[in-house]
């Protein structure tokens, strides 16, 4: 399957759960609208000052400055997170 064919899918299939619940959804998959909304990404993510990760429960908590919580369902963060830091020799 190619990349565009995925991210084609995935994206249909998002916007397709959000239906079920009779919400509607937006889908950003290039240009400008996209480069914006991974710009607004970064920024929030620069607000985390605390992260829960559980991994059993598919799931991370990112703690905000403001002490409000988000929490991120992923089959892949978790695990992501929980692998333990690689660090490069300074010499």
């Amino acid at each position: 399957m190619t990349k565009p064919t995925q991210l084609e899918e995935a994206t249909h299939r998002a916007l397709e759960l959000g239906a079920e619940l009779e919400s509607s959804g937006d889908a950003k998959t290039g240009g400008e609208a996209l480069e914006r909304s991974r710009a607004l990404l970064h920024a929030w993510v620069d607000t985390v000052v605390g992260v829960v990760i559980n991994a059993g429960l598919g799931r991370v908590t990112l703690i905000h400055a403001n002490g409000k919580e988000s929490s991120v369902a992923s089959s892949e963060l978790p695990f992501l997170l929980s692998q333990p830091a690689k660090f490069e020799s300074l010499s």
